[in-house]
């Protein structure tokens, strides 16, 4: 299944992609030219295609449990001060997506977004240290009786330089279910409470929708 935000992208690269070959193939005339540029293109386009892929996902989440918000690679787990809401110490997991990921992201706790912004920014690479505040970015809350109010942002990286985000304060989400999209790598910051168990380890390479990244006791 191809997720909405390729439609644009996919019908350009075909333009971009499929004009040369027709020049190749009518005026140059060179067949083995041609037939290179073909396998080029073909091997091209489907890259394209694959980083636009929506497959679908199982989402099981148990009381207290947050699942992944995207695929790709745990390359941070830390203890940070949160300076946009919380403004207070908090436990923070970051997950970066190169461009072979999945680039869906989803809610990883069920509950009402109480919070959500977008930050225009720069695009340095998404593992810089100061990417999550000087980048652009999104910033989402979701807050749940059991759990407390959860923070999760979108940040794009040197190649990324579009984030979709689709949720607004208010909306009711289930764990796993879709907010947003950014495009051609990029990196996705959780921020939990400091009594939250981490459940993965840096290196991990967790599945957005399905993988159980922590859990956070029971505020009830």
């Amino acid at each position: 299944m191809i997720h909405r935000e390729g439609r644009s992208s996919l019908f350009i690269a075909l333009i971009v992609l499929g004009l040369p070959y027709l020049a190749l193939d009518q005026w140059v005339q060179i067949n083995w030219l041609t037939q290179a540029y073909l396998v080029l293109a073909l091997v091209l386009y489907v890259l394209v295609l694959q980083f636009f892929r929506n497959p679908a996902r199982h989402t099981v989440a148990a009381s207290g449990e947050v699942i992944a918000p995207a695929d790709g690679k745990v390359v941070l787990i830390e203890e940070i001060e949160e300076t946009e809401c919380f403004h207070d110490q908090r436990k923070m997991i970051s997950i970066f997506m190169s461009p072979l990921n999945v680039h869906v992201n989803r809610v990883p706790i069920a509950g009402k977004v109480t919070y959500a912004k977008y930050h225009p920014g720069k695009y340095l690479v998404a593992w810089h240290p100061k990417s999550s505040t000087l980048n652009e970015r999104t910033t989402v809350v979701v807050d749940d009786a059991a759990t407390g109010p959860v923070l999760f942002r979108q940040i794009a990286g040197a190649v990324a330089r579009r984030i979709a985000l689709y949720c607004q304060p208010g909306q009711e989400y289930q764990a796993g279910d879709e907010f947003g999209f950014i495009r051609f790598g990029s990196r996705m910051d959780i921020y939990l409470p400091l009594d939250a168990e981490v459940c993965v380890k840096i290196g991990d390479k967790p599945r957005g929708g399905e993988t159980v990244i922590a859990r956070i006791p029971s505020r009830n």
